[in-house]
């Protein structure tokens, strides 16, 4: 299954907010981008299938572990990305789509653009942001 994204159509802030061609906009880019994902990590585990193999050498062996490693942890975030895209999707079909989790206001289309799974406007993002830096600094 590809998903088609219409190539002429870009969503503007000049017509009515998540309207129904902005919401097929991103339900087809998020869908895009999970089976995008779904590819990687497919060719991913045959790859790490194939490396593994025993290495004679300690320093191969070393080397095919830390690059195992690296690959699950990508995998891992692709896992939560994956959530994330599918959190998206139900949003688009409940109608919550595109509105801050926060404020309720719109999320700017261009942020929506950027990350279509973003949940916050950028102005509640930063202020999420900063509370975040004064319980770190803490």
């Amino acid at each position: 299954m590809t998903v088609e994204i219409e190539s002429e159509y870009r969503p503007s802030e000049d017509e009515p907010f998540m309207n129904d061609r902005q919401r097929e906009y991103f339900r087809n880019k998020l869908l895009a981008w999970k089976e995008e994902i779904l590819k990687e990590s497919k060719e991913t585990l045959t790859n790490l299938q194939e490396e593994s193999q025993n290495h004679p050498d300690f320093a191969d062996r070393a080397s095919s572990e830390t690059d195992r490693s690296i690959e699950l942890r990508a995998r891992d975030r692709q896992r939560k990305l994956i959530s994330k895209i599918d959190d998206a999707l139900e949003r688009i079909a409940d109608g919550s789509y595109g509105y801050c989790e926060e404020t309720g206001e719109p999320i700017a289309i261009r942020r929506l653009e950027a990350r279509p799974i973003a949940t916050l406007s950028i102005e509640a993002q930063e202020a999420h942001e900063r509370r975040e830096k004064v319980y770190r600094d803490d």
